[in-house]
């Protein structure tokens, strides 16, 4: 794949933990630059993060400038990328930059384990917790996110919330970090936050697509 000029934008895009390319359907026609979307591959057995990032990192040109913008968990996995392609610039939206940023309801979760007593499915039995918990609107909104608890697959779920919640993020690098003001999973805390979409959830992505994309829209393809 030939590197492109300087001046034009690539972007790939994470979708948050164990959801898909659904999660995009309202910023992809927004985007002003070729953009892919990034599947998440099963985990192996016991897989470290770092080395699963590299699985994903394959499909990135090492010389290629590039955006790669991560909704929640996939966040993580953007700035794992951005340490393995040095033109990689990480943009985090729903997102946190490092480790240090996990909310006290998640350090909680962390140290008691609790995580682990209940299978991840149960979460598709509640899904009206989920929706008020991750800020998503009834209708099409609440449709889609029901459709993507529907398709969870429990073993990269458990993988997942596993990781998050025990990831090494030193020397993680540099974000572009873009917090909802109303996010409930990942609140805004006193550390500050390069964009802030006032009434964004952890779900903005779907709801707030023109804000988002306006944002992408005026990064440089290199830092």
């Amino acid at each position: 794949m030939p590197v492109p000029a300087a001046s034009a934008r690539v972007f790939y895009l994470i979708p948050g933990l164990g959801a898909d390319e659904r999660v995009f359907k309202n910023l992809l026609p927004l985007l002003d630059g070729e953009a892919h979307v990034m599947a998440w591959p099963t985990p192996e057995a016991d897989e470290t993060l770092p080395h699963y990032v590299a699985r994903m990192a394959a499909a990135i040109p090492p010389e290629q400038p590039c955006l790669v913008v991560g909704v929640s968990f996939g966040g993580v996995a953007a700035l794992e990328i951005a340490r393995l392609r040095p033109k990689a610039r990480a943009v985090l939206v729903s997102s946190i930059p490092d480790a240090d940023s996990l909310p006290l309801l998640l350090r909680v979760i962390r140290g008691t384990g609790v995580y682990k007593l209940f299978p991840p499915q149960w979460l598709k039995l509640f899904p009206r917790a989920g929706q008020w918990y991750f800020g998503v609107r009834n209708g099409e909104e609440y449709q889609i996110f029901k459709q993507i608890l529907r398709d969870m697959d429990q073993a990269y779920t458990r993988w997942a919330i596993d990781r998050l919640l025990h990831w090494d993020s030193t020397n993680a690098g540099r974000s572009i970090q873009i917090l909802g003001s109303h996010d409930r999973v990942f609140p805004p805390g006193p550390a500050p936050v390069d964009h802030l979409i006032p009434g964004g959830t952890h779900f903005m992505v779907l709801s707030h697509a023109p804000e988002i994309s306006r944002i992408l829209n005026t990064l440089p393809a290199e830092d």
